[in-house]
């Protein structure tokens, strides 16, 4: 089984910063990279999810609210309760297919990518178009 896979953005829809609703990850992140990269996968019908440097694998399906947490402030701790998260929750695919925007690839991903006990799943990618 194949999953796409991105990392989140800092820029967020602002209307629900001061609310308590709960949104999917297409509704919160606004960020161009990370909706093109949503738009395909859901054009071309494959399974995807947003890795949040808050919640973890974040999967379109489930909701969460706003938040801030900028890849520079997780603690060592987070980190690894993060690498956990990402472990469980993509143990069932045999293929991560990772979308590295070069641009925005914070070292918190790089080194992810790097402990995750999955690393020789991930595929990396540079182009939103390589969803297939």
């Amino acid at each position: 089984m194949r999953i796409y896979l991105t990392h989140c953005t800092a820029k967020k829809d602002n209307r629900l910063k001061h609310t308590d609703e709960k949104v999917t990850p297409d509704r919160l992140y606004q960020g161009k990279f990370v909706g093109a990269f949503m738009r395909t996968c859901k054009q071309r019908g494959v399974e995807w999810a947003i890795f949040s440097d808050l919640y973890g694998v974040w999967f379109p399906h489930v909701k969460h609210e706003w938040y801030e947490k900028r890849p520079g402030s997780v603690t060592d701790s987070e980190f690894w309760g993060l690498v956990k998260d990402f472990d469980e929750k993509l143990a069932q695919y045999d293929k991560i297919c990772f979308y590295r925007n070069p641009g925005r690839f914070d070292s918190l991903y790089e080194r992810l990518l790097t402990e995750t006990r999955l690393r020789d799943r991930i595929t990396l990618f540079g182009h939103h178009y390589e969803v297939v």
